[in-house]
This record gives C-alpha cells, sequence and structure tokens, in this order.
C-alpha cells in the first residue's frame, strides 16, 4: 500500500539529501532533487514509499521552497496528531508502547536491519546526538553510517527497539541487555541488544548473530597450511589446554567454534560456558554465564568439571580462579580451550603469570596459543594490480621489488565502494616444544619465548600479514591498520 505523506515520511526522504515530493502522493509519488541519488538512497525510498518513485531534477531554490511549504503544511500534525508521540521526553510507557507499534516506525526499523544485513554488517548502532539520530554498522570491523534521521524519532526507534528485546520500555536511565529473535526473509537472526543511557537519549548497539552462518570450517578461516596443519593436530590431543589470543573482534570465537565443530563427536563430552551463548552448537552443552545470580566463568568451571566432560571451553580466562582452574582442569585429563586478551601469541604466558599462576603449571598444562587478527579482504569482483608504492614499502619495512602482485578493489556494487568485501584471518601459532617448556619454566619474558619459537619456525602475524599481501589478498593499509602495534609487529 503506496505510503501517505507524514512526517515521519517528510524526514526520512529530506536526511541526507535534499529529495523533497512534489506532491502529497495523492496521484503519484514523483520527487524533486539537485542529483539523481545513488543506488541505496533509491533503494531506502522506494521502501519507504511502497511504491515505485519518479526522481526529477529540480534547481535549489525550487527544492528549498518545497522543504519550506512541506514542513509548514505538516507542523499542524505534529502538535494535535499522532505525530506528536515522536517528541522526546515521553514517560507513560503505553504511550511508548504505542508509539513503537506505529506502522511507520516499524517499516523503518525492518528497513534497517535489512540494511544491515545486505552490508553483511555484524552490528547496528542507534547513536542519537543533539541534531540527529545517526544508524552505524560494523561492516569488517569498520564503522559506516547508513542513516542520518531526525532526533525527534529517537525516542520512537528507541521503544521499538526494547518492545522487540522485551526490555522495560518506560527505564532510559539504566543499562539493559536483551535480546531480538528476527526473521528476514529465509534467514533467522539472533540480535543481542544493549542499551546504554546517554546526555541526548539512549545508545542501542545490537549484535547480530546468523543462525544460519555458524558452519564455518577451520579451512574457511584462512590460516596457512602449515598452521592448519599444527593446530589440528592439537587440537586432537587427549589432554592440555588451548588459548586463542587477540583482541576484541579479531575472530576469537569464530575459531573456537569453528575448532569444536572439528572434534565434535558422538564418543566425546564437550561442554561450554559462555557471556554470551553466540550460537547453538549441536551436540554440545552450552552453559550461559550470568554475573548477576553468581554463575561467572569460575563458578561455570567448577560444576563443568563434575559432569565429567572430555573436552571443556571457556569464553574467556579474566582472573586467577578461573585460570587455576582450566590449567587444573587441563593437567587431569581433559581439553581445555579459552581466550585471552594479548598482543600475541607469547604474550599469554606473561598474562598468565600476571594472574598468578605458577610457570612450572603453565609450561606442564599448555599445548599451544595462537594469536590472531582480522583483515579486510580485497573485493574479488573489482579487484585490480596496483604495485606497492615507495612509501607503503617504507611504513611496512620491506623491498617492494619482492611484492609484484598486490592488488587493492577500486569499489564497486558488490563492496558498497569500500574495494573490500570480507575477511581474512592473520595467524601466529606458538607450539609447546621442550624448549619453549624450558623457558617458560624458567620465568623468562615474552620476548625470549617469542625469539625460541620464532627459532623453531614460528611466523609471526606480521609475516602472515605480509604473505597474504603478497598473494594479493589484503592491502598495505589494512597491515598497517592491524599488525604495526607493538608486539604484533
Amino acid at each position: 500500500m503506496p505510503a501517505t505523506l507524514t512526517l515521519p515520511v517528510f524526514s526520512q526522504l529530506l536526511e541526507p539529501e535534499n529529495i523533497v515530493p512534489a506532491h502529497d502522493f495523492s496521484d503519484s509519488a514523483r520527487l524533486l532533487c539537485e542529483s539523481f541519488p545513488d543506488m541505496n538512497t533509491r533503494a531506502r525510498i522506494r521502501f519507504v514509499m511502497q511504491e515505485p518513485v519518479v526522481f526529477q531534477i529540480a534547481g535549489a531554490q525550487d527544492i528549498q521552497r518545497l522543504i519550506k511549504h512541506w514542513r509548514a503544511t505538516l507542523s499542524p500534525t505534529i502538535e494535535s496528531g499522532p505525530d506528536d508521540l515522536l517528541m522526546d521526553g515521553l514517560e507513560d510507557e503505553d504511550d511508548l508502547r504505542d508509539l513503537a507499534s506505529e506502522a511507520p516506525i516499524i517499516r523503518l526499523v525492518n528497513h534497517l536491519f535489512a540494511r544491515a544485513l545486505d552490508l553483511s554488517a555484524s552490528d547496528i548502532h542507534f547513536e542519537p546526538s543533539e541534531d540527529h539520530l545517526d544508524v552505524r554498522c560494523r561492516v569488517d570491523g569498520i564503522m559506516h553510517r547508513i542513516e542520518r534521521l531526525p532526533v525527534r524519532i529517537s525516542t520512537a526507534v528507541a521503544s521499538r527497539l526494547k518492545l522487540m528485546a522485551r526490555l522495560d520500555i518506560g527505564e532510559k536511565r539504566l543499562p539493559q541487555d536483551g535480546r531480538i529473535d528476527y526473521k528476514l526473509g529465509h534467514k533467522q537472526l539472533d540480535m543481542r541488544v544493549s542499551t546504554l543511557p546517554g546526555v541526548h537519549g539512549e545508545s542501542i548497539v545490537l549484535r547480530i548473530l546468523d543462525r544460519g552462518d555458524t558452519t564455518v570450517g577451520l579451512q574457511q578461516l584462512g590460516m596457512p597450511d602449515n598452521v592448519l596443519h599444527h593446530y589440528q593436530r592439537l587440537i586432537k590431543q587427549p589432554h592440555g589446554m588451548m588459548l586463542i589470543t587477540g583482541p576484541t573482534g579479531s575472530g576469537k570465537t569464530t575459531t573456537l567454534y569453528a575448532t569444536l565443530e572439528k572434534i565434535n563427536n558422538h564418543s566425546q563430552k564437550i561442554i561450554t560456558v559462555e557471556d554470551p551463548v553466540e550460537y547453538q552448537l549441536s551436540g554440545i552443552t552450552q552453559i550461559q554465564a550470568n554475573a548477576a545470580i553468581g554463575l561467572n566463568f569460575a563458578a561455570g568451571l567448577r560444576s563443568i568439571v563434575r559432569q565429567d566432560p572430555d573436552v571443556i571451553m571457556v569464553g574467556e580466562i579474566r582472573d586467577h580462579e578461573t585460570a587455576e582452574i582450566a590449567i587444573e582442569s587441563a593437567l587431569t585429563g581433559h581439553l581445555v580451550f579459552s581466550t585471552l586478551h594479548t598482543n600475541d601469541a607469547a604474550g599469554a604466558i606473561t598474562r598468565l603469570q600476571d594472574m598468578g599462576v605458577e610457570s612450572y603449571l603453565i609450561s606442564s598444562s599448555l599445548l599451544g596459543v595462537q594469536a590472531q587478527r582480522l583483515v579486510r579482504r580485497v573485493c574479488e569482483n573489482c579487484a585490480q594490480p596496483v604495485p606497492l608504492s615507495e612509501d607503503e614499502a617504507r611504513v611496512l619495512d620491506v623491498d617492494r621489488h619482492l611484492f609484484p602482485n598486490t592488488r587493492k578493489g577500486k569499489g564497486c556494487e558488490n563492496c558498497g565502494e569500500t574495494g573490500y568485501r570480507g575477511r581474512i584471518g592473520l595467524y601466529e601459532l606458538l607450539v609447546m616444544s621442550d624448549a619453549v617448556r624450558h623457558e617458560i619454566a624458567s620465568g623468562a619474558d615474552a620476548n625470549v619465548i617469542r625469539d625460541q619459537a620464532i627459532k623453531e619456525g614460528m611466523k609471526t602475524l606480521r609475516q602472515d600479514g605480509l604473505e597474504k599481501l603478497a598473494d594479493g589478498l589484503t592491502t598495505p593499509e589494512e597491515l598497517v591498520r592491524v599488525t604495526l602495534s607493538g608486539a604484533a609487529s
């Protein structure tokens, strides 16, 4: 059914470009603009209008005159009509619930979900400011603004999201966490919702979890062949501890899930404790940590070991108690997987020592440590050969003549004009050898441990990145962004 010209519809046409209706849509949807909008903008407008539209080029003066006309025409509806609910400051929960159920708001939120999914976004951020409600998505680790909406509809959008997440829509002073189950076409999405009160309204972030996107195999993660070979050998050991390290957003959880899928069979009992459980894995017992009721990683891990497991996965080792129980489990016949936030593989040893774990326990229990990062992959649809420049070679400290096959994406519809589509991992695998165990047990620092591992053939994150650059899989800018920071290089 075609849309009628209301304040929300008019506001969505006006932002972020001056596209203005020529009529009230009673006869046709003819829109005036100074230049033809791009494909994404046209798609958004067609969604809002719910009917075909015709774009017509007009002068700036004509457009500004029509903008003033429609603002004056529509302003009475703000004062007395249902659009009054779009004003900030509502406190009555029933009014907020009615507001969140208005058809234009429902269509707008659904449209934003669809846009994010089309972009393969991992997160959607709703960020109110004094003048606008910005909607941004994280795509391949980088933030992109996809909409700038009038700030007056911020309350409506927030109420809609909170209603879908079964949160208290009347509570604006405290942070809240929830979850949205959303079906878009044939895709079933889980969206983890976090609200945070701000000066200009509630900031809301949605983490998108695609239930149909849980079957990533180890071979698809981008591990070099030698790293994959050693990693698969380590994860088939009967007991010991394997750690995955890296900053937030480096793909640690994806690697752990791919690992569990690889070793999951009917002959083993696998239990995990996670915060949160991002994907549900068939045949595996998964526990959701909940610090509010005392079920933290340490408490969950303590209960898991009484369930006769063969394999244990702990979402993260954050404190001495969790580290101690994890190592004890590894020493008593269990295969344990977990994560740490460290810059490189050797740094995980230091982190455990800083938590108060004895060096001899670390050397006895640890099988290996894998550090990783994610870099954006060059879009295959628009990739073209681009020689490494002298400046880029200087920053990377390499001989540019050794990199004849570097590529960059020029930008196309497939990659949203960014030149990148998807991401690929960089990996640094430290395997416990007798020499490395000796260095750990003797209290050597991370630099000594790293040097010993390199002598035995370990490739650093930076070296793996340079190999992927040489293969034309990523760009110098990505390597600088991700790997040129302290020990990560």
